[in-house]
């Protein structure tokens, strides 16, 4: 497939009619929302994907503006031939409610009093951000979602998304995200909310005109964040312990190492384009996000209706995987069609940036609904009830394979037989194929999904499920290692 960039695009503005009832109680009016599209929509209206931002993010997810040197923050799958090809979909992509990039927040100006809002902006949740999202998708006639993505304070959204709205939402990807804030990652937000509200240019938030403003407090807060956002192994890999423009140690407060500069240039840069009170608001709302329901992650996700893969990253220290398996866990209680990915990076929480290849490997099989008959062995080693059990060992042995379905003259599925049953045959001492081969084979059709073959292998605990017809012929066979790369990898 070619894989190409969406070329020169521009950012638009929605304005939300009416007042926007928020979380607490309060409402904001003439509320106007960021976004950039991709793609076009369809006529029916059902190619439409919402990409959600993470905490720094903006609507610019895509192509490139006109000017700029880098293109949007994920081009590494949105576009012609990438797993959100703008060439079948219709990705929308919107900077959230409270943020410094065209959408309301801190720094826009209150209708009711002509100023900027400072910390008269009122507090937000992550159900704001997608309450104010929903209008946006609304305003283009959308009735229905095909996807929702998005990674870190994104799968967040995401999340949010399925949980609010069950109805809207046919597939969810949250990415390296978590179902709830931990301790541990209030902490860090709060360190980096001191870092600006110690800074003595803050002023209490009112800083807009004023000739200074909190620059190094916000410099400091995204240090410590970008921190969070890599992982040991691969800050040795780039920066290891090496010396920065110099060949030995100074014995003083300079900068010795190529990380800790590293750090700085990331502080200095981040101020450029960012505003100290939005990564106040923002990163309260991350602390504030909780999809529990009296205590329980089960309650929370019960009314969800969406088919939902999480993915997660090994390196992830941030929001870990085990996060990410609660999420699953919890889905899977309340038999909601899920699937789990673990992506294989070095890179830490920002592997969902970088990670170009498994990402869209993994996205694309998913958004696409690979079939059973895309993936599943033709050429199935059978045989039939009248064998002898040698015959089934010897024919194990020299196809190296581990399931052998039971069929009869015209290839109807009557049984299977595993080495496992060999081995019980042995423990039993017992000679006949009929007395050891499962009867009740459970299978699938050809035109099954592979999320539906991998839950159903799961919830019966097995490995190889045959694929019939109608009729129950026996038209192929599936294993869990033909798929395990869809799911892990």
């Amino acid at each position: 497939m070619k894989k190409e960039s969406i070329g020169i695009v521009e950012t638009k503005y929605f304005n939300i009619e009416g007042d926007l009832k928020l979380e607490s109680g309060k409402t904001l009016s003439d509320v106007t929302i960021a976004y950039e599209t991709y793609g076009k929509l369809n006529k029916e209206k059902n190619n439409a994907i919402l990409v959600c931002h993470a905490l720094s993010g903006d609507a610019h997810a895509a192509g490139w503006h006109e000017g700029d040197k880098k293109p949007g923050w994920w081009e590494i799958i949105i576009g012609p031939g990438k797993a959100l090809d703008s060439e079948k979909y219709f990705i929308i992509s919107s900077n959230v409610l409270g943020g410094c990039s065209g959408s309301t927040g801190p720094s826009s100006i209150n209708p009711s009093t002509g100023e900027t809002y400072n910390l008269n902006f009122p507090v937000i949740t992550i159900k704001d951000m997608v309450k104010a999202q929903k209008k946006l998708v609304e305003n283009f006639n959308i009735a229905q979602l095909l996807s929702v993505v998005g990674g870190s304070m994104g799968g967040m959204q995401v999340l949010q998304w399925i949980v609010s709205y069950p109805e809207m939402v046919k597939k969810a990807i949250p990415i390296a995200t978590t179902a709830h804030s931990s301790p541990q990652q209030i902490a860090f937000n709060e360190v980096g909310r001191q870092a600006i509200i110690t800074d003595p240019n803050w002023n209490d938030g009112d800083y807009y005109d004023k000739e200074n403003n909190p620059r190094n407090g916000l410099a400091l807060a995204r240090m410590i964040a970008h921190i969070t956002y890599l992982s040991d192994e691969s800050m040795y890999e780039k920066f290891g312990r090496d010396l920065k423009d110099k060949k030995e140690v100074s014995y003083d407060f300079s900068m010795d190492f190529q990380v800790e500069s590293y750090l700085h240039y990331q502080g200095d840069a981040f101020v450029k384009r960012f505003d100290a009170n939005s990564y106040l608001y923002i990163t309260k709302a991350i602390d504030y996000f909780d999809l529990s329901s009296n205590g329980s992650l089960i309650e929370g996700l019960k009314n969800i209706k969406s088919k939902v893969h999480v993915i997660s990253v090994d390196s992830d220290w941030l929001y870990p995987s085990d996060q990410s398996r609660d999420i699953l866990m919890a889905l899977n209680a309340n038999n909601i069609d899920v699937i789990y990915s673990e992506l294989k990076s070095t890179y830490g929480h920002d592997a969902f940036l970088l990670e170009e290849g498994q990402l869209n490997y993994i996205t694309n099989n998913f958004m696409t609904n690979i079939l059973a008959e895309d993936l599943m062995d033709n050429n199935v080693s059978t045989i039939k009830k009248d064998a002898q059990l040698e015959d089934v060992a010897n024919l194990m042995m020299s196809e190296h394979v581990t399931h052998i379905p039971v069929v009869t003259d015209d290839n109807k599925l009557i049984g299977i037989v595993t080495a496992w049953d060999l081995s019980k045959s042995i423990a039993i001492n017992c000679s006949s194929l009929n007395q050891i081969m499962t009867k009740n084979v459970i299978t699938c059709k050809s035109d099954e999904a592979i999320e539906s073959i991998a839950r159903k292998m799961k919830e019966s605990d097995i490995s190889c499920l045959p694929v019939v017809n109608d009729n129950s012929i026996l038209e192929g066979i599936i294993t869990t290692d033909q798929i395990s790369h869809l799911l892990s990898d």
